[in-house]
């Protein structure tokens, strides 16, 4: 049995162990800058702790593993790409550093390099890690698209919003942890609960980062507050504000949806949401799918000691200290 840090650094020490093509260099630096970047690895660690769960080996899980986190970090760049931003875990975006065209096309040899790590797989399970990885990253892009059509639509349900990230960010969550127990040999419905599971808790952890936006210490959370308050983001919070506001009350957020001045909107905004219980409502949202996840982790017979492990990352990941 793993903890999630040992998993951690085995997976660390397995991406920078990929060798990649020397040339033509300026297509492969830029994939071996960005996954040498870092971050919490929590995908792969998640497929892993899954395949584990299952009795099964991680070394022969690690291909589904190196996978999710090639595709991931695909997804990155191009998300920075089009989000035009500078900045990536406080380093150069790779769009900057080498510019949009070469970035693109890197992006999209790693979704090749993410196949061919997948293909090292057994041919026993190779047929359903590859169904189970295409619709994952299918529902991604899918995602991705619904966001950027949120931002022109004035009206946006929140059904629509929750269905929007749960493709753009749960599915990977789902996705990761099902191919781990694939892998493993778990039967399909075990399978398909590690992927209730995943998405849940990706769905959770997303309305958490709603309401961390507004309310969160700016230390712990790792990046500005009130920055979707700032870019006029469709939250949870800011649907569920439209959905319950006086006519008065919405006529002030729309004021406040065009001020210039960021550190006034924050307030102003924010003092709308807490008129009208706005963060409780929206943490009652996240426990909901919260509870979700757990119910469908608690139901898996397996060793109580390996589903505990994944219990306490999940309670790490939801606490955002992991």
């Amino acid at each position: 049995m793993y903890t999630p840090n040992q998993l951690q650094e085995v997976i660390e020490n397995a991406v920078q162990n990929i060798n990649y093509p020397a040339h033509p260099e300026r297509l492969y630096e830029p994939i071996r800058y960005i996954m040498s970047l870092g971050g919490k690895r929590i995908r792969p660690v998640l497929t892993l702790m899954a395949a584990d769960l299952f009795n099964g080996d991680i070394q022969t899980a690690m291909p589904a593993a190196l996978a999710i986190e090639t595709f991931h970090n695909f997804t990155l760049i191009h998300d920075d790409i089009m989000d035009n931003a500078p900045l990536r875990r406080g380093k150069q975006t790779v769009h900057e550093k080498w510019g949009v065209n070469n970035a693109i096309l890197s992006g999209d040899v790693m979704m090749v390099e993410a196949n061919k790590q997948l293909s090292m797989l057994d041919s026993a399970v190779l047929k359903d890690a590859l169904n189970t990885f295409n619709t994952t990253a299918q529902g991604v892009c899918e995602g991705q698209q619904l966001d950027m059509e949120f931002e022109e639509q004035q009206v946006v349900s929140i059904t629509d919003y929750i269905n929007m990230i749960r493709l753009k960010t749960a599915v990977l969550l789902g996705g990761a942890m099902k191919l781990g127990a694939q892998v493993a040999g778990a039967s399909v419905t075990d399978a398909e609960q590690m992927y209730e599971f995943g998405e849940n808790l990706g769905i959770a952890f997303q309305l958490q980062d709603d309401i961390l936006d507004v309310y969160g210490d700016p230390e712990k959370f790792g990046k500005q507050v009130g920055g979707d308050i700032i870019a006029n983001k469709k939250t949870l919070l800011l649907l569920k504000l439209k959905e319950l506001a006086n006519e008065s009350d919405l006529m002030e957020l729309e004021q406040q949806s065009i001020n210039k001045d960021h550190t006034d909107k924050i307030r102003n905004t924010t003092a709308l949401y807490d008129d009208y219980n706005i963060r409780e409502l929206a943490n009652v949202e996240m426990r909901n799918y919260s509870d979700k996840a757990f119910s469908a982790l608690t139901s898996l017979k397996v060793d109580e000691e390996r589903k505990m492990e994944l219990f306490k990352l999940a309670a790490l990941l939801m606490n955002r200290e992991y």
